[in-house]
């Protein structure tokens, strides 16, 4: 073999040997490949599936909405409106930070307090950036296709009579949790419960799939209040204009239901807008009519003309001696603003006489007294259930004084508060019966329990419309067509060292119709200020405006229509045949 052809044979041979060491290679890669496809999804499925899971499925909350709040006739008071929070995860974000002065255009935040707040937060994995957002905005944000960046739709409250309901129905923080009012009180029963499901994200965190519902939210009950919102509206725009035409601190007006013991109206001033949280300030969001506490002045003298009946002691036509127009206790000299001589107990209410409510309240046993006002309902809550319900101040008789059982009689030493004073007027307004007071509609009203005779309730309601005809002093509190019964009371404000001399609290508390009582109305107004400060002044013409809208709206029948000439009358049916 020459040198040549050795040469070739041995190219020849270099050549298949690296085919072939090639394909073995081939060979054994491809062996590999298969014995690793084979191992993982064959013999490592398992894992994989639950790596990949853990990486790319999430449990997502579905967030439940809370139970609406509807006045009695099913208008609207509270209802959750869907919102979007955009929530991020300050790891899977980092890759993105140069992204932050565009992000923060969008969500209306200043560029370097976001930049605070990420960067300060890569330890964790969820951070809100903005809640509550219009879901119109939150959809920019996902727009810019983020990495981190999520979406969570939640709900928002919405008030839509906002400050005319404000102190009854209350408010929610912004995880929707009661905080005032009804929202608070019946919390338990609005609130939702949220659900859960199972999502898929992609590398951004971004849902793409929905894979399975773990649990389904379930929705908060609605709940119908008993104020009716027609109702609601007139005291308001009332209240509102005599406190700002008296230049009063507060005021208050509560209307109730006499036959259910519910409340159709409940206002107070100020007020403020549950929709804007800046006015979530306690002095404007309290519900006065049933926190605040006041010494009732001579509205609370028909209390103890009721004991005087009940007590046996006195008559409707007994005669109370006021002369010489004043009578002293102790060391303190209580009068009249005249020497009224012999008058009776209904004269006593009509003219508001100190002395004769003194003497009247001084022939009584002080157990008598205190049973009576208790019964009434003085120093006990109501039980409305409203969150900070004051029970008012009425000591027990053991710890009275003489001067006590006297200052009692005309409305000092004890406190109530406006919504006390109106359960109160209502027993009379029941014939004696008293009921629960009820911030939620009734279907069936409660039978109530009996605390005095229908006989001496009726006499005390048939007293308190001379209250208001002339001669009373409550006429301004009258309403065309209806017989009020009803009283006026003026305290003097306690103030440090003693009671103010140029403060204070102006009360008109009534009923109509007079005869087959259905509404009972009770008006505060705290500190007014100028000229006219009395209730007969101030409290009892809109005590007047709130009953004559709310018989109006309620369309309860006059029961004080003037008589008509029985000539007129016929002639207007012979004018009426003429026509036809």
């Amino acid at each position: 073999m020459t040198r040549g052809a050795e040469t070739k044979q041995k190219t020849a041979q270099r050549f298949v040997g690296r085919v072939t060491l090639v394909i073995v290679f081939f060979a054994l890669f491809a062996s590999s490949l298969v014995a690793r496809a084979v191992h993982l999804q064959v013999l490592d499925k398992d894992f994989l599936n639950q790596q990949a899971d853990s990486r790319h499925l999430r449990t997502e909350s579905i967030s439940a909405h809370r139970g609406t709040i509807l006045d009695r006739n099913g208008e609207p008071l509270a209802i959750s409106t869907p919102v979007d929070s955009i929530w991020v995860n300050p790891k899977e974000f980092a890759s993105a930070v140069d992204k932050i002065p565009q992000l923060a255009e969008v969500l209306e935040l200043k560029p370097d307090t976001l930049m605070r707040r990420i960067t300060s937060s890569m330890d964790k994995e969820f951070l809100y950036l903005s809640r509550h957002l219009n879901p119109s905005a939150a959809q920019k944000v996902m727009a810019m296709k983020l990495p981190g960046i999520n979406v969570q739709r939640e709900y928002r409250r919405y008030y839509p009579a906002s400050e005319v309901t404000g102190h009854l129905v209350g408010f929610t923080n912004v995880d929707d949790q009661g905080q005032e009012g009804l929202e608070l009180a019946m919390n338990y029963w609005l609130e939702g419960e949220p659900g859960a499901k199972r999502v898929l994200k992609d590398r951004l965190g971004r849902s793409i799939e929905n894979v399975e519902s773990i649990r389904p939210p379930h929705h908060g009950k609605d709940l119908r209040a008993s104020i009716d919102l027609r109702l609601q509206y007139v005291a308001y725009r009332t209240l509102k204009s005599a406190v700002k035409s008296y230049n009063a601190r507060s005021g208050s007006v509560v209307v109730l239901d006499i036959k259910t013991g519910e409340v159709l109206a409940m206002v107070n001033q100020p007020t403020y807008n549950p929709n804007d949280r800046s006015q979530y300030v306690a002095e404007r969001y309290r519900n006065r009519a049933i926190t605040d506490i006041f010494e009732p002045g001579s509205s609370i003298k028909p209390l103890i003309v009721t004991a005087a009946l009940e007590s046996g002691q006195f008559r409707p036509s007994s005669v109370v001696d006021t002369s010489p127009g004043f009578i002293t206790v102790g060391a303190k000299k209580i009068s009249d603003n005249h020497n009224l001589g012999r008058i009776s107990l209904t004269t006593i209410l009509a003219r508001s006489s100190n002395v004769g409510v003194t003497k009247v309240a001084m022939d009584l046993q002080p157990d008598q007294l205190w049973a009576t006002m208790t019964q009434f309902g003085l120093g006990e809550m109501t039980a409305s259930g409203f969150p900070g319900e004051s029970a008012g101040m009425l000591t027990h008789y053991s710890n009275w004084r003489p001067i006590s059982q006297a200052t009692i009689a005309y409305g000092y030493g004890v406190s109530v508060t406006p919504l006390q004073l109106a359960q109160a007027y209502a027993v009379i307004g029941s014939g004696g019966i008293k009921r629960p007071i009820s911030l939620f509609a009734i279907d069936e009203a409660v039978g109530g329990e009996r605390m005095f005779s229908k006989t001496s309730a009726d006499a005390v309601l048939r007293m308190l419309e001379e209250v208001v005809r002339p001669g009373g002093t409550g006429t301004k509190a009258s309403v065309d067509g209806f017989r009020i019964a009803g009283k006026t009371g003026t305290a003097w404000k306690f103030a440090k060292g003693g009671y103010s001399e140029d403060k204070y609290i102006s009360i008109f508390a009534g009923l109509a119709p007079a005869s087959n009582p259905r509404l009972v109305t009770v008006v505060v107004i705290d500190e007014p200020s100028g000229e006219l400060y009395y209730g007969s002044d101030v409290a009892a013409p809109v005590f007047a405006d709130v009953m004559s809208e709310s018989l109006r709206l309620l369309a309860i029948a006059p029961d004080a229509m003037p008589a008509r000439d029985p000539g007129s009358v016929m002639q207007a049916m012979a004018d009426r045949n003429a026509r036809k």
